[in-house]
């Protein structure tokens, strides 16, 4: 056989022109789930760049003149977690301290300021996290999408081939080769999804230790008057 027959046979091109409908489907399938994978790893990527470079901005917080202007040193308020979780805090107290009920019979400042900063943080922990259980669900089942195309691709090779009547090993290597293609881009599709997946979550983790580092100064600030290890009266 002619090195240049056998070689325009094979290859992705024969696999979607010689497959059924659940061949190309299965392709397809493939193909989206890729092009998700990498659209949420290139998102939530620059995402973590974006909020790394933000965190830098919370030391020249605390020495700012003001409260306000430190708020304006954190950057940009809008999805700024930092900013929002200043913003809780700062709230948080006027509200206690304003309130005409029995608030302050049931909780004081410290737990009342805690509770709202965390929920500023689980709401950023939320947004972090948005995105990821794409990469999860990819990484978990394109290799088996891709053994189920290889899987019907033989056997849709095979059918063929029995009605010849006649099985060369030309005949039959290439359609199951072509078939064995699946196989490889399902890989191809999982190991960029869980790898980002893996180096997402790191990201996140960096970030929100950074979060919870400024939501402790934060909570000394509002309930003390004072930053941890900047005044003489520290939260124990």
């Amino acid at each position: 056989m002619d090195t240049h027959t056998t070689s325009s046979q094979l290859g992705l091109l024969a696999l979607w022109s010689q497959g059924d409908w659940v061949t190309r489907f299965v392709a397809l399938l493939l193909l989206v789930m890729s092009l998700a994978s990498w659209i949420v790893i290139l998102i939530k990527a620059l995402d973590i760049v974006k909020y790394k470079g933000l965190s830098r901005r919370t030391e020249t917080f605390w020495h700012s003149e003001s409260f306000e202007a430190g708020l304006r040193e954190l950057g940009p308020h809008a999805g700024n977690p930092f900013v929002e979780l200043a913003h809780a805090g700062r709230e948080a107290t006027a509200h206690h301290r304003n309130a005409q009920t029995q608030l302050h019979d049931t909780l004081d400042i410290s737990d009342w300021v805690i509770r709202t900063l965390r929920n500023s943080i689980d709401d950023s922990t939320a947004r972090f996290q948005s995105g990821l259980a794409i990469l999860a669900s990819v990484g978990s089942t394109a290799p088996f999408v891709g053994l189920f195309g290889t899987v019907w691709g033989i056997y849709h090779a095979l059918m063929g081939i029995s009605s010849e009547g006649m099985a060369t090993i030309d005949k039959v290597a290439g359609p199951i080769g072509e078939s064995l293609i699946m196989t490889a881009l399902g890989l191809a599709v999982a190991i960029p999804a869980v790898l980002g997946y893996n180096a997402l979550v790191r990201g996140n983790k960096s970030i929100l230790t950074r979060l919870n580092r400024f939501a402790h100064d934060l909570h000394s600030y509002f309930v003390t008057g004072a930053r941890v290890g900047t005044g003489t009266v520290r939260n124990a």
